[in-house]
C-alpha cells in the first residue's frame, strides 16, 4: 500500500502516471514518440522546414526583442534557435527527442552557429542545471500545449525561476476554436475522462492571459499563414503571444 505523497512535486509525479506514454508527450516516457515523429526528415511537415515563425521575426525586426540570452523550449530541429543565434544572440534550446536535437546540431554546424547550445532533455529538470537563467527571452513554440494541465504549474514556476526581470516570454500553440487542432475538453475532463492529451491543448485568449497574469501582455494574436515559398512559418490555427515580466 503507497500512502507516499508528501509534497507538491509527489501529486505532479502521481498526476503525470494519469497519462499513458503515447499521450503522454512531454517527459522522458515521450521522448521515444517524439523520437519516431521526427526519424523521418522528407515528411511534409510544415516545421520541418528551417523557416522561423513569423511572429519571432516581426517582433526581432520591430526592436520588441533585443540581443541578449535566450532559451527555446521544445526546440525541435532548432529553426527557431538558429533564427535567433543568427540576430546574434546567446542561445540555449532544449528538447525531448534526442533525434531532434541531433538534426538541430547538424544545421547549426551547417550554418556555422557558434552561439547556440543544444540540450536534450525534460526542461523542467534541466532548468537551474543546465538551463541557467535569466533569459532576457524564453521563446516556445509548440510545446506547452503538449503539457497536461496540471503541469502549468511547473511551467509558470519555470518561468519564474529563468525570465529576467524585464524579460519577455513568446508563445505560440494550438488556438481553440480553430479547426480542431488541439483538444477543447475541460481540465476536468482530461482527468475524467483518462483519454490523454488527443494531439495537444487548444487555448483561449483568456485562458492565456489568465495562466500568465503575472506577467504583461504585449501582444496577443492568431499566426499569419504563411505562403509555402515564404522564409517563415505561419499557420492561423495558432496563437501567438508576447509577454513581460516586471
Amino acid at each position: 500500500m503507497d500512502r507516499n505523497i508528501r509534497t507538491v512535486d509527489d501529486v505532479l509525479a502521481l498526476l503525470d502516471d494519469l497519462f499513458a506514454p503515447e499521450a503522454d508527450r512531454w517527459t522522458g516516457r515521450g521522448a521515444h514518440w517524439w523520437d519516431d515523429f521526427y526519424a523521418d526528415r522528407s515528411r511534409p511537415v510544415p516545421f520541418f522546414v528551417a523557416r522561423p515563425d513569423e511572429n519571432l521575426v516581426a517582433a526581432v525586426e520591430r526592436g520588441s526583442l533585443r540581443r541578449g540570452r535566450a532559451l527555446d523550449l521544445g526546440c525541435g530541429p532548432g529553426r527557431n534557435a538558429l533564427y535567433l543565434a543568427a540576430r546574434g544572440f546567446d542561445v540555449d534550446a532544449v528538447d525531448l527527442s534526442s533525434t531532434a536535437v541531433e538534426w538541430a546540431g547538424e544545421r547549426a554546424r551547417e550554418t556555422g552557429a557558434g552561439n547556440v547550445r543544444f540540450h536534450c532533455g525534460d526542461a523542467f529538470a534541466l532548468g537551474g542545471r543546465d538551463l541557467t537563467g535569466p533569459y532576457d527571452l524564453v521563446y516556445d513554440s509548440g510545446c506547452f500545449h503538449h503539457l497536461p494541465p496540471h503541469r502549468r504549474v511547473s511551467y509558470v514556476a519555470l518561468l519564474e525561476q529563468l525570465l529576467a526581470p524585464a524579460g519577455l516570454f513568446g508563445l505560440t500553440c494550438f488556438a481553440a476554436g480553430a479547426g480542431g487542432m488541439g483538444s477543447e475538453l475541460s481540465d476536468t475532463d482530461f482527468y475524467r475522462e483518462g483519454a490523454g492529451l488527443r494531439g495537444g491543448l487548444a487555448y483561449t485568449p483568456e485562458a492565456l492571459r489568465e495562466i500568465f497574469s503575472g506577467l504583461t501582455e504585449l501582444e496577443l494574436r492568431r499566426m499569419r499563414d504563411e505562403p509555402e515559398e515564404s522564409a517563415y512559418f505561419g499557420k492561423s490555427f495558432l496563437w501567438t503571444a508576447l509577454f513581460q515580466r516586471a
